[in-house]
């Protein structure tokens, strides 16, 4: 697809050519232009600098500030103004602006105060040419500044074309970047919205269709009277296969319903195995915390592992919410009986001070998780005072 002639146009000043090409176009300008008005060897160098100098004005801007100094020092070195001079002299003001190599007022303040004394050597060389030229403060001595007025004019506008151009790039820079916060934060919406929805479903799957499954199934081998072993032992097939499915179901849903940004679908779970770890990070904030772990470890299935390290997780940052600088205890118990215990203690002042301690968000969540397993929890003042979360989960029936 073609590109408009504007578009063309900004890519081609993009373009890491475009300093260089212009600069050697106005030193071969100045060239030939020294050599059709020969100027005193002052005005010559100051020229010839200025607009070489202009080559470099993208890879390092503050050679621009050679760039107007020069042009201003080869102006004063002759009463003709050489056009090589006015476009370099401009290009500097410009690139200083646009590159915000000084504040714009110095910018402008130095070329006013260079354009004065540019002025005033100028005064003195008319005044040795024998030119009518005024005492200062006499009757018509300001029109001999007019030159100084119209060069910090020049330099203004310049250096405030350069430094809005440079503005304007900013804001469409920010604007662009806005622009794609706010496409990505919609879209991870879209996607939490979506996973919200597929966890609804699955929810309704596990708590209706398949439990009735299970249930029908195994009720059917004691209320059926009879029934042969072979017919017996396919409903108590069913009935398995329905329970393995509750169990997938619900660790896919435990999944699902991760809180956004901890990438549940590409990084791995965390387990039981990360309590340590969970400890560590709450005393790298400044908590107090201690983990005591009693009975053998057991491997359990995915979605107790999960419910567990998160309502652990949940438990410590509601001590450090709540009753920031507290002792706090996290105990796991891998019970003989088939019961995984989770106990998270803090020796706060209880839920006087914890608005909303029955019915939070986080308290919820972790009643959810409880349940998504079969267990239970309980949350509340302590038997020793504090705040204590107490989370019984079975693992040996899923």
């Amino acid at each position: 697809m073609s590109t408009s002639p504007p578009q063309r146009l900004r890519d081609w000043i993009a373009a890491p050519a475009y300093p260089w090409i212009t600069g050697g176009a106005v030193t071969a300008g100045a060239v030939v232009e020294l050599i059709v008005i020969p100027g005193g060897v002052t005005t010559t160098v100051g020229v010839l600098v200025s607009a070489v100098s202009l080559m470099w004005r993208r890879s390092f801007p503050p050679v621009a500030v050679l760039t107007v100094a020069a042009g201003l020092i080869g102006f004063a070195g002759d009463v003709n103004l050489y056009l090589a001079i006015m476009v370099s002299g401009l290009t500097g003001c410009y690139s200083l602006g646009r590159n915000r190599v000084l504040h714009p007022a110095l910018t402008v303040t130095g070329g006013a105060l260079g354009a004065l004394c540019v002025n005033l050597v100028h005064i003195n060389t008319w005044s040795r040419m024998d030119l009518p030229v005024p005492a200062l403060w006499e009757r018509g001595s300001l029109s001999l500044f007019a030159e100084s007025f119209l060069v910090t004019v020049v330099v203004f506008g310049a250096v405030m074309m350069g430094d809005a151009v440079r503005s304007r790039e900013e804001t469409r820079t920010e604007r662009s970047l806005a622009q794609a916060q706010l496409i990505a934060m919609e879209r991870q919406q879209a996607a939490a919205a979506e996973r919200a929805a597929i966890a609804r479903e699955l929810h309704d799957i596990v708590s209706h269709s398949v439990s009735m499954i299970a249930v029908q199934a195994e009720s059917v081998t004691y209320t059926t009277p009879g029934l042969t072993p072979e017919a017996r032992d396919g409903f108590q097939q069913i009935a398995a296969t329905a329970r393995s499915s509750m169990a997938e179901l619900r660790r896919l849903l435990g999944v699902l319903r991760t809180p956004q940004g901890e990438s549940a679908l590409t990084s791995p779970q965390p387990t039981l195995d990360h309590l340590a770890e969970l400890v560590d990070q709450h005393r790298a904030v400044g908590g107090t915390a201690e983990l005591r772990i009693t009975g053998e470890r057991v491997a359990l299935p995915a979605a107790w592992e999960l419910s567990a390290y998160r309502i652990a997780q949940e438990a410590l940052t509601n001590a450090r919410k709540h009753a920031p600088g507290v002792r706090t205890v996290v105990e796991v118990d891998y019970g003989a009986d088939r019961l995984l215990t989770l106990r998270v203690q803090d020796d706060g002042p209880g839920t006087d001070s914890r608005p909303g301690a029955g019915a939070g968000h986080g308290l919820t969540g972790m009643r959810e998780r409880a349940a998504l397993v079969g267990g239970r929890l309980s949350a509340g003042a302590g038997p020793d005072g504090g705040f204590l979360v107490e989370a019984e989960l079975p693992w040996g029936s899923g």
